[in-house]
């Protein structure tokens, strides 16, 4: 199975305009777990006290999966993350040309002592190390590959491609991410950003290549326009790749309107997976097709993700839609009678950008 290394409390909340205090951390730390992560990646000690309490906080949960810090590839932020306990670490190095040239001026080979210094010091205390590749997907894929296997002849355990400004495409991702695997070295571990909305797209694309695990946030939340959504990346595992996960739907769903509320992000109710509205089924064709076999026109239930299924009565409805709810209502309806409502019914919603609530609806059935 692939790893989902959930980011939320370090790359989720870099979010413009949103912070976690250490309740809603702690919490939402529980709740990842408990709807199927894999792995957490939970902060940024180097950011200073306050930061490492809060990570002691999530460390003292004891949670049965593997909690990871993340760090500039420097001895400052390891001895940072080494202070709280932690005992994996992300160690980020820039990989790009434009990044090299930024923060190391140009110069690769102090970006290999580098390595060298902070991968040697973070394995001789014994800590699992993910070295992340910033800006992966602007770098040259020889150059990575390089890097990569000098990172395993140091005993790092996982690579973490970054697509940083979130420039992939599905295609481009496979594509780098299988020519990246054939060199036999260490693990990679995709991560994506969302700025062309491709980011969960592409997480899926690698894993589909080779990658064996995927950064998520819920909801997407994260940097610009954010990151691979957790909820999303979950259940395509589930359904798509057919993953034996248990998922729970109501930690599912408590935990996705707990980051919401946190980060005062509200969710759109067409949001795929999430949102409020995806199992409401208005066309009459669907509607039709729904009653007669609830898989007609969902891929999965929406008990699955803590929701409900409904048939808004509205201008696209049809026959179907309202003989099913005067049907619920106690009424044994007159096919004639509701097909001689469904324009007036059609007309006043129209009218009113409002669909008929069933007792509304009821009321003209018998008033007609």
């Amino acid at each position: 199975m692939a790893i989902i290394n959930d980011t939320t409390l370090r790359d989720g909340e870099q979010a413009p305009y949103v912070a976690f205090n250490t309740q809603e951390k702690v919490n939402i730390a529980k709740l990842l777990y408990e709807a199927g992560a894999d792995e957490l990646e939970v902060g940024i000690p180097a950011m200073g006290s306050k930061e490492q309490d809060d990570l002691r906080e999530i460390l003292a949960l004891n949670l049965p999966i593997q909690i990871m810090s993340w760090n500039r590839a420097t001895m400052k932020d390891l001895e940072a993350s080494l202070e709280t306990g932690i005992k994996a670490v992300d160690l980020s190095i820039p990989v790009s040309q434009t990044l090299i040239d930024v923060k190391f001026g140009g110069d690769k080979d102090r970006l290999f002592r580098n390595l060298e210094e902070v991968v040697g010091a973070a394995k001789k205390e014994g800590l699992f190390v993910c070295v992340g590749g910033e800006d992966s997907s602007r770098a040259d894929n020889d150059f990575l590959k390089e890097l990569m296997g000098y990172a395993q002849s140091l005993g790092a355990d996982r690579f973490r491609y970054c697509d940083t400004i979130g420039i992939l495409t599905p295609n481009q991702t496979y594509e780098n991410i299988s020519y990246l695997c054939q060199n036999n070295s260490l693990d990679i571990e995709m991560h994506t950003h969302n700025d062309f909305g491709m980011a969960t797209a592409n997480s899926i694309a690698g894993i589909e290549a080779g990658a064996i695990s995927a950064n998520t946030t819920v909801i997407g939340l994260g940097e610009r326009a954010g990151n691979a959504s957790f909820e999303q990346v979950l259940m395509s595992l589930k359904y798509q790749f057919k993953e034996s996960r248990e998922i729970n739907a109501a930690k599912l769903h408590e935990l996705v309107h707990s980051v919401a509320l946190a980060a005062n992000r509200p969710i759109s109710a067409s949001r795929p997976i999430v949102g409020a509205n995806i199992f409401s089924h208005e066309s009459g064709i669907h509607v039709n097709g729904m009653i007669k076999n609830p898989s007609s026109y969902e891929a999965f239930e929406p008990e699955g993700v803590g929701l409900q299924r409904f048939f808004p009565i509205g201008k696209h409805s049809g026959t179907s839609t309202l003989l099913y709810h005067l049907n619920e209502s106690g009424i044994k309806p007159i096919a004639e009678k509701v097909q001689n409502i469904l324009p007036v019914v059609r007309e006043i919603v129209t009218n009113r950008k409002k669909v008929l609530d069933p007792q509304e609806l009821k009321e003209l059935y018998l008033c007609s």
